[in-house]
């Protein structure tokens, strides 16, 4: 593991953005501030009473006294109960108020992030912010507020009636508090080492699990036939934990003998002290018993004081690893000045895309995301930071008509289509949608304008009806009806036992390649957007899914503005201009014919790419000798 992430140390400045976030729950903070403050009364109260049952009750034989004041010491027992209930229960209330604003801040604020940064983050590293370091901050609540408050209440309430009851012995216990104080600072520098190792490791065995139980990874391992060796990985990551939770565990347990011993030692001796005042008459037997009473009230804080300096350090941990994430900047966000995109009306035409010196480079690490999130360190970057992938992109895709962006892998196609969507900004240039930059319009009116479909449509572990109604919620049982039809998928759906209520699995596994594929395409014409981007996912179908396909996106496509990365010979025959484009330019432009005609980089890539979809023959006679390179 780089040593820079679990030598980290706790940044300044954080325990201060700690306390507004306790803060909004004020009252109920006082509240419980104020519980608090009546337990730490209650402490010293309870040796006061049994001193002057001593002294004043069985001592002087007086039975009156002694009943009065035993009853008094019960009530007071169980009003302590009382008090001790009502401190759980604001406690619990504050505590868990604060886990709900962290864990719902950070889902926000990692939704809003780039595309980029969920290529780079590992999915387990997330969980573990949301779940492990979102309930370690809890403790902020009882340990940084209630507890610290009650000791520190404590220590001066038992200090003043001590003090009260017998100067010199209360001095003698003062000379002796700093050796209390001494293993907490020792060991709590340890533990925050250790805390933030281990929160770092249950990260990464998190990321394990969630890659190796989906279905894909776990369809790997068997194919690949590594179920041996991903066990020996996984055990060596469970033996890193356990090697941590034993270090953490030894440490806590050398402070907690350290401090047994200390008070073993420091009251043996005050015992003596205390014996020999009694012997000599300075103090009674009912005061020395309330004062070795109010000892043991006294150590006990200052023992859960030096506990409580490791437990601010590991609850400070997962502050800090919360507040990486809340302060990395989302790349794209929206203007304060801007606009919706205004909706097309009734029989109006869509809008067009529009290109122009379009230059982009993919956000380096450092913009986008955390190297304790990553876990794989490395040396040098993946690519260099001027990087770029388009270059001095233009053209215009216009509207209600298709186009087809075809050219070798890794030309720069996906990442047009990612722009579209404004998944990311470019470097430089401007992306228009309907004559609006991108940049000028909000965020939603451009998720609503366009719809996307990927080559590998992705299905939550849900209904078919919950992931068609993901793209409208509002949707009536006759509007999904049509969607489906329209998609060609309705028939398979019907056919199911449970219909709509069907789970489709973990990443829909439970359906084929191309009922997924027109789950998504149904998907998208209940979203109805009147911009289409899609990856066309035909090549690795059987036919008679391929032409279910070809059937639905005749009618998805259907007066939209649509850009489409084209893999099959309809799409780029029936496309009203085709963008041929390689290393992040457009080399060509024109339509089918025309760029077979013109025998360029096309005619090159129609002649290799979609060989397999025509005879030889058939493409002896769609290309001529001479317009093939």
């Amino acid at each position: 593991m780089d040593e820079s992430i679990t030598r980290q140390r706790i940044r300044p400045g954080t325990f201060r953005r700690v306390i507004p976030l306790i803060m909004q729950r004020r009252w109920a903070v006082l509240a419980l501030l104020s519980i608090t403050a009546v337990e730490a009364v209650l402490v010293a109260a309870g040796p006061l009473l049994l001193k002057a049952l001593i002294d004043e009750g069985i001592g002087r034989h007086r039975l009156g006294t002694v009943i009065a004041l035993a009853s008094a010491l019960a009530g007071l027992t169980v009003f302590g109960a009382m008090i001790s209930y009502l401190q759980a229960w604001l406690s619990g209330r504050v505590g868990h108020g604060l886990v709900y604003d962290l864990r719902t801040e950070v889902f926000d604020h990692v939704q809003r992030q780039p595309l980029v940064f969920f290529t780079r983050a590992q999915t387990g590293s997330l969980v573990s912010r949301l779940n492990s370091d979102v309930i370690g901050t809890q403790q902020a609540v009882t340990t940084l507020l209630s507890k610290s408050l009650s000791i520190v209440l404590t220590l001066l309430v038992v200090l003043a009636s001590m003090f009260y009851l017998s100067w010199q012995l209360t001095l003698a216990t003062l000379v002796l508090i700093p050796l209390f104080l001494w293993p907490g600072r020792v060991v709590g520098a340890r533990l925050q080492r250790i805390a933030r190792e281990g929160m770092q490791i249950d990260a990464e065995i998190g990321s394990m699990m969630t890659e190796r139980f989906n279905v894909a990874g776990a369809m790997l391992s068997k194919l690949y036939g590594r179920p041996a060796q991903e066990s020996a990985s996984f055990a060596k990551q469970a033996d890193r934990m356990r090697n941590i939770a034993i270090l953490a565990t030894v440490y806590g347990s050398v402070l907690g003998t350290i401090l047994a011993t200390l008070t073993g030692l420091t009251t043996a001796v005050l015992y003596g002290f205390g014996g020999a005042l009694v012997i000599d008459g300075v103090l009674q037997v009912g005061t020395l018993v309330a004062l070795f009473a109010l000892l043991s009230r006294l150590y006990n804080p200052i023992v859960q004081l030096n506990s409580i300096q490791v437990n601010i350090v590991t609850t400070l941990v997962s502050f800090d690893r919360i507040f990486e994430v809340l302060d990395l900047e989302p790349l794209i966000e929206e203007r304060p000045s801007a606009h919706a995109l205004p909706a097309a009306g009734a029989g109006a035409p869509a809008p067009d895309i529009e290109f122009v010196d379009v230059d982009f480079r993919y956000p380096t690490a450092a913009e986008v995301s955390l190297p304790s999130l990553e876990t794989i360190h490395l040396a040098a970057p993946e690519r260099s930071d001027d990087a770029m992938v388009l270059h001095s992109l233009s053209f215009r895709a216009p509207a209600g008509r298709m186009t087809a962006l075809v050219g070798p892998s890794g030309a720069g196609k996906s990442t047009i289509t990612q722009l579209v969507p404004r998944l990311y900004d470019p470097v430089a240039g401007t992306v228009r949608i309907g004559g609006h930059d991108l940049r000028d319009l909000t965020l939603q009116s451009v998720t609503d304008a366009v719809g996307v479909v990927s080559q590998d449509a992705h299905m939550f572990h849900d209904t078919l009806r919950a992931n068609l109604l993901f793209a409208r919620p509002d949707a009536t049982e006759e509007q999904l009806a049509d969607a489906c039809r329209s998609a060609r998928i309705w028939d398979t759906i019907a056919a199911l036992p449970n219909g709509l209520d069907t789970v489709v699995g973990d990443r829909g596994h439970r359906m084929s390649g191309g009922e997924k594929q027109r789950v998504a395409l149904a998907r998208l014409l209940l979203k109805s957007p009147p911009v289409v981007v899609l990856d066309e996912a035909t090549a690795h179908l059987d036919s008679e899914s391929e032409a279910a396909i070809q059937r639905a996106l005749k009618t998805a496509l259907a007066g939209r503005t649509s850009l489409v990365i084209a893999h099959r010979l309809s799409t780029v025959r029936n496309a009203d201009q085709i963008l041929v484009i390689d290393g992040g330019r457009v080399r060509e432009r024109g339509t089918h014919d025309e760029l077979l005609a013109a025998g360029g980089l096309y005619a090159e890539l129609y002649r290799t790419q979609f060989a397999t979809q025509l005879d030889v023959a058939d493409i002896e006679q769609a290309v001529p000798q001479t317009a093939v390179r």
